[in-house]
């Protein structure tokens, strides 16, 4: 019977031809995977099952009606799977994310209750219209065919969502991954930054020059730049930090900056107190301040302002007036992409860059305090 099945020879016209349903699977209309899961997990009980309800015994009992029968479903069938394929597509695209499950699988099951019924009913019409096979419409085995329809609805968007979330999830397991050690280079090079030689000597020689003028100015320099470096090496260790936090740090690591480029740069905050106790990635202003200093003139008659303020719908907005450096700078790109790295594996939204010919801007979004 299988041998039958995947092969039959029809004869006439002096031609001899041999027909394979293998080969006539294999030209079938290319599906995504879900989609072929369900001709694999389907279609082999589901087709049979449906055309023996529909005809009765004459489908088992005549080779010709179980062979035209068959091919005449299974395209009936492959035009709703091509359909459902479509509409489901449009939903996931919709609907992508783990946190929009629900709102994805009721739609799912919407469409496959609204889209199968119609193909089912409409294959019964054309039957009983061409009254195809000898069928005579039996309202009571329509009643029994649309409940089998209904179960293998239920069974084809759990295929869907099954095979969807695993893929899902391990698309977010590697991003996740992606992204702890795009965040551990992060921190790496925060530290690296502070600790090279270069910002050393830069630190040092602006103490040096402090101590014999200003012992008392050199007594405060060395104040801040021990919180600088005690925060850089405490709070790498957290996800998040306040408001609060961070911008005490960056007037410690502005000091310092102060102190070596003197009416060369300014620093102005203006963030309104109910934010003070959000939450951000840690080191992240440092990131941005850094990125101003190390890509714009710095000079008393042409200052560099760094602004860091709050808006009224929850964003901090950290900009700088655009007065690029005319040679290249020499960049390991690692400042606003690690800064975005971070947002995203807290799965937060992306902050958001921008420039014109006058400032060059981040919008970052703030984080509700903790308990909130």
């Amino acid at each position: 019977m299988l041998e039958i099945l995947q092969t039959v020879t029809f004869s006439g016209y002096g031609r001899v031809m041999k027909f394979s349903f293998l080969d006539l699977f294999r030209h079938l209309p290319r599906f995504r995977k879900p989609r072929q899961w369900h001709f694999l997990l389907l279609f082999p009980w589901f087709i049979p099952v449906i055309s023996y309800w529909i005809i009765g015994e004459r489908y088992l009992s005549d080779f010709w009606t179980f062979v035209w029968a068959t091919l005449l479903n299974l395209a009936i069938a492959s035009g709703c799977q091509l359909s459902l394929d479509k509409l489901t597509q449009m939903v996931v695209r919709r609907y992508p994310n783990f946190g929009q499950t629900w709102q994805r699988v009721w739609r799912l099951l919407l469409v496959f209750m609204l889209v199968t019924p119609v193909f089912i009913l409409g294959g019964i019409f054309l039957y009983d219209t061409f009254h195809l096979f000898g069928y005579h419409h039996n309202p009571a085995m329509t009643g029994k065919i649309l409940l089998l329809n209904l179960v293998a609805d239920l069974v084809s968007v759990g295929i869907d969502e099954g095979v969807y979330s695993l893929n899902k999830w391990r698309e977010n397991t590697l991003e996740k991954e992606q992204l702890k050690k795009v965040n551990l280079q992060s921190q790496y090079e925060s530290l690296k930054s502070q600790v090279n030689p270069h910002f050393l000597f830069n630190s040092l020689n602006s103490l040096s020059s402090l101590i014999a003028d200003e012992p008392e100015r050199a007594e405060e320099f060395v104040d801040e730049m021990s919180k600088v470096y005690r925060y850089l090496l405490q709070t790498n260790e957290d996800e998040l930090t306040t408001l609060e936090t961070e911008l005490t740090f960056i007037q410690s690591y502005f000091h310092l900056l102060k102190t070596r480029y003197g009416a060369g740069i300014r620093l102005e905050i203006g963030v309104t107190e109910p934010f003070q106790t959000y939450r951000l990635p840690p080191l992240t202003l440092q990131m941005l301040v850094e990125n101003a200093v190390k890509h714009n003139v710095i000079h008393s008659n042409k200052p560099l302002l760094i602004e860091i303020k709050t808006t009224q719908v929850g964003r901090l907005i950290v900009r700088n007036n655009l007065q690029r450096k005319t040679g290249r700078v020499a960049s390991n790109q690692v400042g606003l992409s690690n800064i975005l790295a971070k947002y995203r594996l807290l799965a937060q939204t992306d902050p958001i860059v921008t420039s014109d010919q006058t400032y060059f801007t981040v919008a970052l979004p703030l984080l509700a305090p903790e308990g909130s």
